[in-house]
């Protein structure tokens, strides 16, 4: 398995040579994304910003998440990934963003939506949100370092030749 120092080093190394953004908006991870993307010196040049919007309230507020799909769909849901997304995109100067909402545990979790469960939104401006879901096993710490191991390694397959 790759480390996410590796999978970070190939993303500021494609961003930086493409001149490319970057920012992320995470509830679940709370900050893990963010932290991982500036382990390598000078990301700076190519790392935004990033927003946890732990609770309901700050999806609202700092991403402009809309209340109806909070009710309707729950934070972790593919809708609300995507609306993360929007969000860093409306809000943020960036070529792409990178979403993550789920439910790391112990607690929270229903037969529907399981402890484990993640959605991922992945956007870059004036292109279509692609979100998508994962089930990962183990504690809470586990489940959030899968998340971010994953988004980076989405990332590079979707973006990246």
């Amino acid at each position: 398995m790759p480390t996410s120092l590796s999978l970070v080093t190939q993303i500021a190394t494609f961003l930086t040579q493409q001149q490319l953004t970057l920012a992320t908006a995470e509830s679940c991870t709370a900050g893990g994304l963010a932290y991982a993307l500036t382990q390598v010196p000078g990301s700076s040049a190519w790392y935004e910003q990033g927003w946890i919007s732990y609770s309901n309230a700050a999806k609202m507020r700092e991403l402009g998440v809309d209340a109806t799909l909070l009710q309707r769909f729950g934070a972790v849901s593919a809708e609300v990934a995507e609306a993360m997304v929007q969000g860093i995109l409306q809000h943020a100067p960036v070529d792409f963003g990178i979403s993550i909402t789920g439910i790391a545990g112990p607690d929270g979790g229903t037969t529907v939506k399981p402890v484990g469960l993640v959605w991922f939104g992945f956007g870059q401006r004036d292109e279509s949100v692609a979100t998508m879901s994962r089930v990962f096993v183990g504690d809470r710490t586990a489940v959030r370092e899968q998340a971010i191991i994953f988004a980076l390694e989405e990332w590079l397959v979707r973006y990246t030749p």
